[in-house]
């Protein structure tokens, strides 16, 4: 079977996002992480890939739990609640899953922010644009979910103050933490990157993405019994 970054489609798209996230760290901007989008069956079936696609986080992106992020001139605003894995050591690619479970240090909630300002059809485009990525708010981690033991969580949505959406399989929409962990370091590999130690990689969003509605001030999300994280929307 071919891999992922064997697509055409994907090899460019990943050299220009890659260039472009080494020339923010070069104007000064600090590396975070990476992220993953589009690992739904059903939106991979639509984009015609086999993997999940892969995108960077940076530290001008990251909003403090209880912050404030402005959507002025966004084109469709749409929040995830996620899973932040937090990486406790460097994992190189062609890993099996049970190195990259070993890499997992922690577990946190996390909140993504992405701007969907192009339609959801070419992958090449998709990842030159970083798969939409604005900002991202991350909870506490905790360190007990090593390994990334997911068992008796249960993922809560809250938007208007009130429960929207609940999940006690926060992996089903997602695939397996460790799954993530390994894909996320084969791909950087196939270009010349490396997933390391301290960097977190958010999952995907746990229950379908909210698009935000234009009278909505806020997003609050639990991924209980670990911790509740929101952010504050301003126009």
């Amino acid at each position: 079977m071919s891999a992922a970054w064997d697509d055409p489609r994907i090899a460019r798209g990943m050299k220009e996002q890659l260039a472009n996230r080494r020339a923010r760290i070069e104007a000064g901007d600090r590396p975070l992480g990476w992220k993953v989008g589009f690992g739904a069956p059903a939106a991979m079936e639509k984009l015609e890939i086999t993997a999940p696609l892969v995108g960077f986080l940076m530290h001008r992106g990251l909003i403090a739990p209880g912050g404030s992020a402005s959507l002025q001139g966004w084109v469709k605003p749409v929040a995830e609640p996620e899973i932040a894995i937090h990486i406790g050591r460097d994992v190189a690619g062609g890993g099996d899953r049970a190195a990259a479970a070993a890499a997992i240090g922690a577990l946190s909630p996390a909140i993504e922010l992405a701007d969907a300002d192009m339609p959801f059809e070419d992958p090449e485009a998709i990842l030159k644009g970083n798969i939409f990525q604005r900002h991202v708010i991350v909870g506490e981690p905790d360190r007990s979910r090593a390994g990334g033991n997911t068992a008796g969580l249960t993922a809560r949505v809250f938007r208007r103050g009130a429960e929207t959406a609940r999940t006690n399989e926060p992996e089903a929409a997602t695939g397996k933490l460790a799954d993530i962990v390994r894909h996320v370091a084969d791909v950087l590999a196939a270009f010349g990157e490396r997933l390391s130690a301290g960097d977190i990689v958010i999952g995907g969003s746990v229950v379908p993405p909210l698009f935000v509605e234009s009278d909505e001030t806020a997003v609050a999300y639990a991924l209980d019994p670990i911790g509740r994280i929101s952010v504050a929307l301003t126009r």
